[in-house]
Protein backbone atom coordinates (compact mmCIF):
# COMPACT_ATOMS: atom_id res chain seq x y z
CA UNK A 1 0.00 0.00 0.00
CA UNK A 2 2.68 2.54 -0.86
CA UNK A 3 1.87 6.23 -1.50
CA UNK A 4 0.22 6.90 -4.87
CA UNK A 5 -0.51 3.20 -5.30
CA UNK A 6 -3.15 2.13 -2.78
CA UNK A 7 -4.27 -0.71 -4.98
CA UNK A 8 -1.65 -3.34 -4.21
CA UNK A 9 -3.08 -6.83 -3.88
CA UNK A 10 -2.58 -10.51 -4.43
CA UNK A 11 -4.25 -12.49 -7.20
CA UNK A 12 -7.98 -12.92 -7.71
CA UNK A 13 -9.88 -15.19 -10.07
CA UNK A 14 -11.14 -13.26 -13.04
CA UNK A 15 -12.75 -15.89 -15.21
CA UNK A 16 -12.71 -19.57 -16.08
CA UNK A 17 -9.53 -18.94 -18.11
CA UNK A 18 -7.37 -16.39 -16.30
CA UNK A 19 -5.10 -14.17 -18.35
CA UNK A 20 -1.65 -15.70 -18.60
CA UNK A 21 1.43 -13.81 -17.46
CA UNK A 22 4.20 -14.82 -19.84
CA UNK A 23 7.67 -13.32 -19.91
CA UNK A 24 9.83 -11.77 -22.62
CA UNK A 25 8.16 -9.88 -25.43
CA UNK A 26 4.69 -10.81 -24.17
CA UNK A 27 5.52 -9.29 -20.79
CA UNK A 28 6.67 -6.08 -22.48
CA UNK A 29 3.46 -5.94 -24.48
CA UNK A 30 1.42 -6.48 -21.33
CA UNK A 31 3.26 -3.68 -19.55
CA UNK A 32 2.76 -1.26 -22.43
CA UNK A 33 -0.92 -2.12 -22.81
CA UNK A 34 -1.78 -1.95 -19.11
CA UNK A 35 0.14 1.29 -18.66
CA UNK A 36 -1.84 2.70 -21.58
CA UNK A 37 -5.09 1.42 -20.05
CA UNK A 38 -4.38 3.25 -16.80
CA UNK A 39 -3.39 6.43 -18.61
CA UNK A 40 -6.52 6.40 -20.76
CA UNK A 41 -8.69 5.61 -17.76
CA UNK A 42 -7.24 8.58 -15.87
CA UNK A 43 -7.77 10.87 -18.88
CA UNK A 44 -11.22 9.89 -20.11
CA UNK A 45 -12.86 7.58 -17.54
CA UNK A 46 -14.64 4.29 -18.08
CA UNK A 47 -17.48 5.47 -20.32
CA UNK A 48 -15.11 6.79 -23.00
CA UNK A 49 -12.45 4.10 -22.65
CA UNK A 50 -11.92 2.19 -25.91
CA UNK A 51 -9.68 -0.60 -27.09
CA UNK A 52 -8.78 1.51 -30.10
CA UNK A 53 -7.47 4.37 -27.95
CA UNK A 54 -5.50 1.98 -25.75
CA UNK A 55 -4.02 0.34 -28.84
CA UNK A 56 -2.94 3.70 -30.25
CA UNK A 57 -1.45 4.80 -26.94
CA UNK A 58 0.43 1.55 -26.33
CA UNK A 59 1.57 0.97 -29.91
CA UNK A 60 0.08 -2.53 -29.83
CA UNK A 61 -2.40 -3.54 -32.54
CA UNK A 62 -6.00 -3.64 -31.40
CA UNK A 63 -6.36 -7.21 -32.68
CA UNK A 64 -3.80 -8.29 -30.09
CA UNK A 65 -5.74 -6.53 -27.35
CA UNK A 66 -9.00 -8.19 -28.33
CA UNK A 67 -7.31 -11.58 -28.62
CA UNK A 68 -5.56 -11.48 -25.25
CA UNK A 69 -7.94 -9.41 -23.12
CA UNK A 70 -11.28 -9.64 -24.91
CA UNK A 71 -12.03 -5.95 -24.50
CA UNK A 72 -11.99 -3.05 -22.07
CA UNK A 73 -13.30 -5.02 -19.09
CA UNK A 74 -10.60 -7.66 -19.43
CA UNK A 75 -7.97 -4.93 -19.55
CA UNK A 76 -9.27 -3.30 -16.38
CA UNK A 77 -9.35 -6.66 -14.63
CA UNK A 78 -5.75 -7.38 -15.62
CA UNK A 79 -4.66 -3.98 -14.33
CA UNK A 80 -5.93 -5.10 -10.92
CA UNK A 81 -4.12 -8.42 -11.28
CA UNK A 82 -0.90 -6.58 -12.07
CA UNK A 83 -1.35 -4.51 -8.92
CA UNK A 84 -1.42 -7.80 -7.05
CA UNK A 85 2.01 -8.62 -8.38
CA UNK A 86 3.58 -5.56 -6.74
CA UNK A 87 4.17 -6.23 -3.02
CA UNK A 88 3.85 -3.53 -0.41
CA UNK A 89 5.32 -3.10 3.04
CA UNK A 90 2.79 -3.61 5.83
CA UNK A 91 3.29 -0.90 8.49
CA UNK A 92 5.12 -2.05 11.61
CA UNK A 93 5.52 0.92 13.95
CA UNK A 94 5.22 -1.07 17.17
CA UNK A 95 1.85 0.56 17.94
CA UNK A 96 -1.61 -0.40 16.69
CA UNK A 97 -2.64 3.26 16.70
CA UNK A 98 0.29 4.30 14.53
CA UNK A 99 -0.11 1.30 12.22
CA UNK A 100 -3.79 2.09 11.61
CA UNK A 101 -2.96 5.73 11.01
CA UNK A 102 -0.30 4.66 8.51
CA UNK A 103 -2.84 2.56 6.62
CA UNK A 104 -5.53 5.24 6.44
CA UNK A 105 -3.00 7.93 5.56
CA UNK A 106 -1.75 5.90 2.60
CA UNK A 107 -5.32 5.66 1.30
CA UNK A 108 -5.80 9.39 1.83
CA UNK A 109 -2.53 10.26 0.10
CA UNK A 110 -3.13 7.87 -2.78
CA UNK A 111 -6.56 9.19 -3.67
CA UNK A 112 -5.89 12.89 -3.12
CA UNK A 113 -2.54 13.14 -4.88
CA UNK A 114 -3.09 15.94 -7.44
CA UNK A 115 -1.06 14.19 -10.13
CA UNK A 116 -1.89 10.52 -9.60
CA UNK A 117 -5.10 10.43 -7.56
CA UNK A 118 -7.36 10.11 -10.60
CA UNK A 119 -5.82 6.74 -11.46
CA UNK A 120 -7.04 4.69 -8.46
CA UNK A 121 -10.32 6.61 -8.35
CA UNK A 122 -11.16 5.90 -11.98
CA UNK A 123 -9.93 2.33 -11.72
CA UNK A 124 -12.31 1.51 -8.89
CA UNK A 125 -15.22 3.28 -10.55
CA UNK A 126 -14.53 1.32 -13.73
CA UNK A 127 -14.28 -1.98 -11.88
CA UNK A 128 -17.66 -1.38 -10.28
CA UNK A 129 -19.18 -1.05 -13.75
CA UNK A 130 -17.91 -4.41 -15.01
CA UNK A 131 -18.76 -7.84 -13.61
CA UNK A 132 -15.41 -9.26 -14.71
CA UNK A 133 -13.40 -6.42 -13.20
CA UNK A 134 -15.62 -6.38 -10.11
CA UNK A 135 -14.54 -9.93 -9.33
CA UNK A 136 -10.94 -8.78 -9.53
CA UNK A 137 -11.72 -5.82 -7.30
CA UNK A 138 -13.35 -8.04 -4.69
CA UNK A 139 -10.31 -10.27 -4.54
CA UNK A 140 -8.11 -7.20 -4.48
CA UNK A 141 -9.74 -5.80 -1.37
CA UNK A 142 -10.03 -9.17 0.35
CA UNK A 143 -6.32 -9.74 0.00
CA UNK A 144 -5.35 -6.16 0.84
CA UNK A 145 -7.28 -6.34 4.09
CA UNK A 146 -5.89 -9.79 4.82
CA UNK A 147 -2.31 -8.57 4.47
CA UNK A 148 -2.91 -5.41 6.49
CA UNK A 149 -4.56 -7.46 9.23
CA UNK A 150 -1.09 -8.44 10.39
CA UNK A 151 -0.89 -5.09 12.22
CA UNK A 152 -3.85 -6.18 14.38
CA UNK A 153 -2.52 -9.71 14.90
CA UNK A 154 0.72 -8.23 16.22
CA UNK A 155 -1.24 -5.83 18.42
CA UNK A 156 -3.16 -8.70 20.00
CA UNK A 157 0.12 -10.42 20.83
CA UNK A 158 1.32 -7.19 22.45
CA UNK A 159 -1.87 -6.93 24.50
CA UNK A 160 -3.18 -3.84 22.70
CA UNK A 161 -6.41 -5.59 21.68
CA UNK A 162 -8.34 -8.54 23.17
CA UNK A 163 -7.73 -12.13 22.19
CA UNK A 164 -10.12 -13.28 19.51
CA UNK A 165 -10.23 -9.90 17.76
CA UNK A 166 -11.20 -10.20 14.09
CA UNK A 167 -8.10 -8.58 12.60
CA UNK A 168 -9.48 -8.22 9.09
CA UNK A 169 -12.61 -6.51 10.35
CA UNK A 170 -10.55 -3.94 12.26
CA UNK A 171 -8.70 -3.01 9.07
CA UNK A 172 -11.92 -2.99 7.06
CA UNK A 173 -13.50 -0.65 9.60
CA UNK A 174 -10.53 1.73 9.45
CA UNK A 175 -10.64 1.93 5.65
CA UNK A 176 -14.40 1.91 5.06
CA UNK A 177 -15.17 5.57 5.94
CA UNK A 178 -12.65 6.77 3.38
CA UNK A 179 -14.07 4.67 0.55
CA UNK A 180 -17.57 5.70 1.64
CA UNK A 181 -16.67 9.35 1.10
CA UNK A 182 -14.94 8.64 -2.19
CA UNK A 183 -17.47 6.36 -3.86
CA UNK A 184 -20.83 6.73 -2.07
CA UNK A 185 -21.40 10.27 -0.82
CA UNK A 186 -18.83 12.06 -2.98
CA UNK A 187 -17.70 14.17 -0.03
CA UNK A 188 -14.18 15.61 -0.06
CA UNK A 189 -11.60 13.22 1.37
CA UNK A 190 -9.82 15.25 4.02
CA UNK A 191 -6.86 14.27 6.17
CA UNK A 192 -8.93 14.60 9.33
CA UNK A 193 -11.24 11.89 7.99
CA UNK A 194 -8.30 9.50 7.73
CA UNK A 195 -7.30 10.38 11.30
CA UNK A 196 -10.81 9.84 12.68
CA UNK A 197 -11.26 6.56 10.83
CA UNK A 198 -8.08 5.15 12.35
CA UNK A 199 -9.00 6.37 15.83
CA UNK A 200 -12.54 4.94 15.59
CA UNK A 201 -11.26 1.53 14.52
CA UNK A 202 -8.68 1.57 17.30
CA UNK A 203 -11.23 2.47 19.99
CA UNK A 204 -13.65 -0.19 18.81
CA UNK A 205 -10.93 -2.82 18.71
CA UNK A 206 -9.66 -2.00 22.19
CA UNK A 207 -13.22 -2.06 23.52
CA UNK A 208 -13.66 -5.63 22.25
CA UNK A 209 -16.15 -4.77 19.49
CA UNK A 210 -14.41 -7.12 17.04
CA UNK A 211 -14.02 -10.14 19.30
CA UNK A 212 -15.54 -13.12 17.54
Amino acid sequence: MPDRQPLKQLESTLSDEPIRRPGGRSARIRTAVLDATLAELADVGYDRLTVEAIAARSGVHKATLYRRWGGVDGLIADVLVRSAEQPWQVPDTGSLRDDLHAITRVIYMGFTDPEHGAVPRNLIVAALRSSQAARALTGFFETQHGLAAEVVTRAVRRGEAPEGTDAVDVVRTACAPLYYRLFVTGEPLEEVAAHRAAEAALAAAQAGAFVR
